[in-house]
């Protein structure tokens, strides 16, 4: 929680010092008012029992001073909450942007650490924990110690045995919040992992909504969803009943130190003297606004207590995030190079954290500038984990990966990503225009959107109502996948870069668009480096090079008619799409 704290900017702790100053102006007139109370009272027993007339005048002075203080005690907390506030705004503004910059910079690794669900829920749900404790708990938890210690203190010169009954009442009502506290502290915990398992389970069951439908998992999906729900139910009723008995807690302990003090104001006034009778009586109803005082500001305390450890939980998982090591650093000095869209893998190998074994080793091979390389396997075969080791998504843990004769990890960030362009397997389109994610990243240039549609095949953009400015909903979900597929090739092809990558991008599209879109890429980017991921082998065919895997290792590489005759998985895959004589 500290460690978050010391993210405030100068203008948000001067916001907490002005909560703090009003904080402290509050408890002053709150605790003046009992004085002007107990002087009230001791001169209208004085009076009465002189002359048996009140003076009017003492009431009118001392209920005027009580209304100024009451008024100012107002003021003073709506300055407060308004300033706590924009403070607990502020600081939630922080957080997100700084939860937001770090995330954006995970590698793939991190990303698998703590999982989509769970950065989701520490994004939002934790953030508004520690908004809500810094907006409410902030004004409690700087009044009520003043409080509690600046009344103990003034209650102290007045009677000792109103102070005992005072503070037994006080150690009764913090024990018993002690106890509920540690009982519900590792349940809060708990909640906050539910949560994320809660997210994880209504994000699967809404992006595969289709594949439940399809199979009629509709009942499967309710009892994975019910049973999640029904844990984390079971402890929100625990905490909140816990929590809930709390409050008969404190009226319990509130009202037997009421009797107490006037228990102990009877007798005290009974064995006073005639003179000091109008002193104890006027003590006495001060003391009672007093220990009022001092209940309300150990309530106070206990709803930090309710607040803190589900503040105090959030704040580690955010700090968890935050304190995050990212298992991939570059470099600052910008590479100097001869050569463009060289890749060279030497005796490479690489493995998923918790793989027991690499899903790719001993890569050997070289793709020159300008050829069109193409890789073939099985499905597992680790085709996708080789092309996401060159735009650096993951780092090899063995060997060596060479981009125009320099070692990967030598690129600086932004000056690898602009060599490497990639079209992913799946298409990822974002809200906004199709012009927006042609252009995503870059510029936007007219000229080069059209060019990237056409060597695309993505025509039907140009036949929307609006063109490139029509709209793509959340997830594309207005296009098709064929037509999704087509604006990420278009998107991966408008960046000006030495090496470009798709990987099973073609997958999506008939016979006939793939041979257009793999013509139109041979014909104007002839000169770059142009790595295929495909199934097909009618995609791949007049590669110049096609490396073949087989369980992650090398089967073969070459040419199409070379690999025909001597590699027998690629022959195997090939027969088994085309017959011999298309072959």
């Amino acid at each position: 929680m500290i460690k978050l704290l010391r993210k405030l900017h100068r203008q948000e702790a001067l916001y907490a010092l002005v909560c703090a100053v009003m904080v402290v102006l509050q408890v002053w007139l709150e605790l003046t008012m009992p004085d002007y109370t107990s002087q009230l009272t001791q001169e209208v027993s004085v009076a009465m029992a002189m002359s048996g007339e009140v003076a009017m005048s003492a009431i009118v002075k001392n209920g005027a001073l009580m209304i100024l203080c009451a008024l100012g005690s107002v003021a003073g907390s709506i300055v407060c909450g308004f300033f706590a506030a924009r403070l607990a705004a502020s600081f939630a503004r922080t957080l997100r942007s700084e939860l937001f910059g770090k995330v954006s910079g995970f590698s793939d690794a991190n990303y698998n650490s703590f999982g989509v669900p769970s950065l989701i829920t520490r994004t939002t749900n934790d953030v508004v924990q520690l908004q809500n404790f810094v907006a409410m708990g902030l004004q409690m938890l700087i009044k009520a110690p003043i409080m509690a210690i600046w009344a103990i203190t003034k209650i102290s010169f007045v009677s000792i045995y109103w102070t005992s009954a005072a503070l037994i009442a006080v150690v009764f009502i913090m024990s018993a919040a002690g106890i509920l506290v540690m009982l519900c502290l590792p349940r809060f915990r708990k909640i906050q992992t539910l949560t994320d398992n809660l997210n994880d389970a209504t994000r699967e069951n809404l992006s595969g909504v289709r594949v439940v439908r399809a199979f009629n998992a509709e009942k499967y999906q309710e009892s994975r969803f019910e049973k999640v729900n029904e844990e984390i139910t079971s402890n929100h009723l625990f905490t909140s009943r816990s929590m809930g008995l709390l409050l008969p807690v404190m009226t319990l302990g509130m009202n037997a130190l009421m009797l107490a003090i006037y228990w102990i104001g009877a007798y005290l006034i009974n064995e006073a003297e005639l003179t000091e009778k109008a002193v104890t009586m006027g003590n006495m109803i001060a003391f009672t606004q007093y220990a009022m005082q001092i209940v309300m500001s150990f309530m106070m305390l206990i709803m930090i207590f309710i607040l803190l450890p589900r503040a105090m939980v959030s704040a580690k998982r955010l700090n968890d995030v935050l304190e995050t090591d990212i298992t991939m650093t570059y470099s600052d000095k910008s590479v100097e190079k001869k050569e463009k869209g060289k890749i060279e893998f030497k005796n490479v190998s690489f493995g998923y954290n918790d793989a027991d074994k690499p899903c790719v080793s001993g890569l050997n091979f070289t793709v020159n500038p300008g050829e069109t390389f193409a890789i073939i396997g099985a499905t597992g075969t680790g085709k996708s984990s080789i092309v996401n080791l060159i735009p650096r998504y993951y780092d090899i843990t063995g060997g060596e990966l060479l981009i125009d004769g320099v070692d990967i990890k030598k690129y600086p960030k932004e000056q690898l990503q602009s060599i490497v362009s990639i079209a992913p397997q799946k298409a990822i389109l974002f809200a906004g225009s199709v012009k927006s994610n042609i252009s995503y990243g870059s510029e936007s240039d007219d000229e080069r959107i059209q060019r990237a549609l056409d060597i695309a095949q993505a025509g039907f953009v140009n036949e929307l109502e609006k063109g490139v400015d029509s709209e793509v909903a959340q997830g594309a979900t207005n296009f098709s996948g064929g037509q999704k597929q087509r604006m990420s090739i278009a998107r991966a092809v408008y960046r000006d870069s030495e090496i470009y990558i798709f990987d099973d991008t073609f997958s999506a599209l008939d016979y006939k668009t793939d041979m257009l879109v793999r013509k139109s890429l041979k014909e104007q980017l002839g000169d770059k480096t142009i790595i295929i991921v495909a199934q097909r082998i009618g995609t791949i065919k007049n590669a110049d090079k096609i490396l073949v895997l087989d369980e992650g290792k090398i089967a073969g590489i070459g040419t199409h008619e070379e690999l025909i005759k001597t590699c027998p998985i690629y022959n195997e895959i090939a027969l088994s799409q085309l017959s011999k004589e298309e072959l």
